[in-house]
């Protein structure tokens, strides 16, 4: 007997695929390749070994994300995403060659103040509508013109905005946001403003670089599987029956009874649960995978196993291969059973999930 516990396999074969689809989209943009979150999940080392040389620079959100990718012997740009949080930051990102957004007075006074080895290269986040970070429309000639002076900043001055409705193609508000965004920078420099869904579905917001996230592994921003039918799933979440059991009608399975059986059945039992990332209250109903047919998860689904309903006629065995998500099960369907987002699922995996990488 093999047993192959949680484990997430990730492809770094569909990696590159879904970049040269995302390439192609926008062949006129530079490429901020977003690798937060560990890579939202996939595992940010490989990731950015992966594709390095076909990318412009890497976009985090952390400055101990930007020295992991350092540490790991990464030499691209890397852009902190929401700034530095703290002004004892900046003589490291000025060492490490690591750009940040600018998008608050006090980012801006610790800029000047700073005694720096090397200038920063700084993008000036401007607020179009998202009204989560950034500077308001009116304050941006000032901020340009500090920074444009400041001897601790690079002279070449990009701009970025964001999103918060790109996924809503029957919305204006997008329109709306790039003309705010097209309007403020008046060609003073280069801009980015497209995340995935602009990627995706606004080519007119392309502009000098895109900074394609969740899309560059295989998932749909808006949960409709169709938007990335083009792209392949970088990562497939497996696991395996451990146990298989015999169930009468009218029997209960797992915690509280909450789901009764109404016919005899084979129950198999799966090595994964809430303590491995797997929503605790996914609906029942919700499919795995399991030698080519889709099955049920059936009761509550426990810290370390959920049960699934493999139907009286099973052939199935201990050691079978369960698919969770992704290869043959997108994990926008996934999402839609749980009510979650796409982004939840693949960053709430714990580190007790094994990786496997293959490609």
């Amino acid at each position: 007997m093999h047993v192959t516990p949680a484990t997430a396999r990730i492809s770094s074969q569909a990696l590159k695929h879904n970049l040269q689809c995302i390439k192609r989209k926008a062949p006129h943009s530079k490429v901020i390749a977003v690798v937060k979150a560990n890579a939202y999940g996939h595992g940010v080392e490989f990731v950015s070994s992966a594709i390095e040389n076909d990318v412009d620079g890497f976009g985090v959100a952390r400055l101990e994300e930007a020295l992991r990718l350092r540490s790991h012997g990464i030499t691209k740009p890397i852009l902190l995403l929401e700034g530095f949080f703290d002004d004892s930051a900046l003589a490291i990102m000025a060492v490490n060659n690591i750009q940040t957004v600018v998008h608050n007075e006090e980012q801006l006074t610790a800029l000047q103040h700073a005694k720096l080895p090397n200038k920063i290269k700084v993008w000036l986040k401007i607020d179009t509508g998202m009204h989560r970070l950034g500077i308001g429309l009116e304050q941006v000639e000032r901020f340009y013109e500090v920074l444009k002076a400041c001897e601790n900043v690079d002279e070449n001055i990009g701009f970025i905005s964001h999103f918060s409705r790109a996924d809503e193609l029957d919305s204006n508000y997008t329109t709306l946001q790039l003309e705010r965004f097209i309007n403020a920078v008046k060609g003073r420099g280069e801009r980015s403003i497209a995340a995935s869904g602009g990627v995706l579905f606004w080519p007119e917001s392309h502009l000098e670089w895109i900074r394609p996230g969740i899309i560059m592994y295989g998932i749909s921003p808006d949960n409709n599987v169709n938007s990335t039918k083009d792209l392949k799933p970088v990562m497939t979440l497996i696991s395996s029956l451990i146990a298989i059991r015999n169930l009468k009608k009218g029997e209960p399975v797992g915690y509280g009874g909450a789901w009764i059986s109404e016919r005899d059945t084979k129950i198999g039992i799966v090595a994964i649960g809430y303590g491995d990332g797997y929503p605790r209250d996914m609906p029942k109903g919700a499919p795995v995978l399991i030698n080519g047919r889709r099955v049920p998860v059936v009761g509550h689904v426990s810290m370390d196993m959920l049960a699934v309903d493999l139907g009286p006629e099973s052939h199935d065995k201990v050691g079978d291969e369960v698919t969770l998500w992704g290869e043959n099960l997108p994990i926008e369907e996934i999402a839609e059973k749980s009510g979650m987002l796409t982004y939840e699922l693949i960053t709430k995996l714990t580190p007790r999930v094994l990786t496997e990488y293959v490609d």
